[in-house]
This record gives C-alpha cells, sequence and structure tokens, in this order.
C-alpha cells in the first residue's frame, strides 16, 4: 500500500459521512414536518413498539359470521335477479 493512501481514505469516508449526516438530518426535517401535519409529536414512533396480536374468534362467533355473509349474498342474488 502507497504511504498516503490510507489518509486519503480516511478524508474521503470523512467527507462521506459528512455528507449523509446532513442528508440525514434534512430527512429528519422532513419527517417531522408531515407529522406535525398529521398533528402527531415530531418524534413520535411510526411503528407501535409491540406487535398487534392475532384477534381470536370462537368457533359461534365464526359461524355466525359465515351465516349472516351467506343471508347478505343470497339477497344480493336475489335483488340482481329481479333487476334482470
Amino acid at each position: 500500500m502507497a504511504r498516503g493512501r490510507s489518509n486519503q481514505n480516511a478524508a474521503i469516508l470523512e467527507y462521506a459521512l459528512h455528507h449523509l449526516e446532513r442528508e440525514r438530518d434534512e430527512i429528519q426535517a422532513k419527517i417531522d414536518h408531515v407529522r406535525r401535519q398529521l398533528g402527531g409529536r415530531p418524534d413520535a414512533p411510526v411503528m407501535p413498539s409491540e406487535p398487534r396480536r392475532k384477534r381470536v374468534l370462537s368457533e359461534d362467533a365464526r359461524k355466525r359470521i359465515a351465516a349472516a355473509q351467506k343471508r347478505r349474498w343470497a339477497e344480493h342474488r336475489r335483488a340482481k335477479a329481479k333487476a334482470e
């Protein structure tokens, strides 16, 4: 490795780091602006800390929902048949 090469690489990396940090700050400012427009706090997290749990329905509830949906579709088919 040639002498001075390490210093040149370090300078390039320092410049890149400075540029990326500036871009990050600009993006964060835009995110904060949008959050303020939405009425939230600028530092509010986007995602909840814990994932939502999957809802569990009892078998009776699933049967009631299925029966109600079948009734709705039957009414829809009857109304469509009358319209034709």
